[in-house]
């Protein structure tokens, strides 16, 4: 059962070459780029030929134009920021060869490394998600900038994992909160959302509350409140623009400020 291995990528030089490597393994590596302007790219020419190039259409549609030029009848995908551990690639051949096609979707857990440490709780292990999967099985039905893969049959888990080497800091962290929210707000599925304000007000603190507690974050120590509290954030940010697309944006000055106004503004906040 051959199997062919899909990334998407953009600016991912300090990623990538360690992404790659870990699919030596695959039959075919098929790698997305999304005109990156490091080395990226040259990187890639040294694990396959299979390079295209495209501009980003957000990550479920990148993702689902990957696979569909792939050759084969399974399909791996790994984003560039993580790595197929050596337990999971054995036993990836091992099933899929010992299962005779029982199953048509794998999941796989997601092992994160962030600031200094593996996380083991606060949600964020063990992380399942569905990488290996029968090519006409599956589709995808995520939300950007979330993707999520389904499969239409059986489904089984894997023990080995994914090691996933995500944010390099924590102004990374935030960086990608900033651009995540944007992508939310700006799905025409949010139009639908009500009660925003009560929701900005009561779901960050759930949030916390969920991470930190109830998923044990408090285990993993510093990092583990870190994430908890960012995770809340996010929360918060996406009601709060959702909040300033809905009322800000769209408010129309109507009359012009007076010289005596913009006077007042200049002395109180400056030029």
């Amino acid at each position: 059962m051959r199997v062919s291995a899909v990334v998407v990528c953009f600016n991912e030089e300090e990623n990538i070459e360690r992404c790659l490597k870990s699919l030596t393994w695959t039959d075919e590596i098929v790698v997305v780029d999304s005109y990156s302007t490091d080395n990226t790219v040259s990187i890639c020419k040294r694990y396959t030929d299979k390079i295209y190039q495209r501009e980003w259409p957000g990550i479920n549609k990148q993702k689902e134009y990957a696979v569909s030029l792939t050759k084969n009848d399974w399909i791996f995908i790994l984003d560039a920021d993580e790595v197929v551990s050596e337990e999971l690639k054995e036993e990836i051949l091992k099933r899929l060869s010992s299962d005779k096609g029982k199953y048509d979707g794998y999941m796989v857990k997601r092992h994160t490394y962030y600031l200094g440490r593996w996380i083991n709780h606060g949600g964020w292990y063990p992380d399942y998600k569905l990488r290996l999967f029968k090519k006409q099985k599956g589709y995808f039905v995520g939300k950007d900038p979330h993707d999520k893969i389904a499969v239409t049959g059986n489904v089984a888990k894997l023990n080995g994992e994914i090691y996933h080497f995500t944010y390099k800091n924590i102004a990374h962290h935030i960086r990608t909160i900033n651009s995540f929210s944007d992508t939310v707000v700006n799905n025409p599925e949010m139009k639908k959302e009500r009660f925003i304000i009560f929701k900005m007000l009561f779901k960050p603190p759930v949030k916390f509350l969920e991470t930190y507690i109830y998923k044990l974050g408090l285990l993993d120590g510093i990092p583990g409140l870190i994430i908890s509290v960012l995770s809340s954030y996010y929360v918060f940010l996406k009601y709060a623009k959702l909040w300033e697309k809905r009322s800000v944006s769209s408010s129309i000055i109507t009359t012009k400020p007076s010289i005596e106004q913009k006077q007042l503004h200049s002395r109180n906040f400056g030029p």
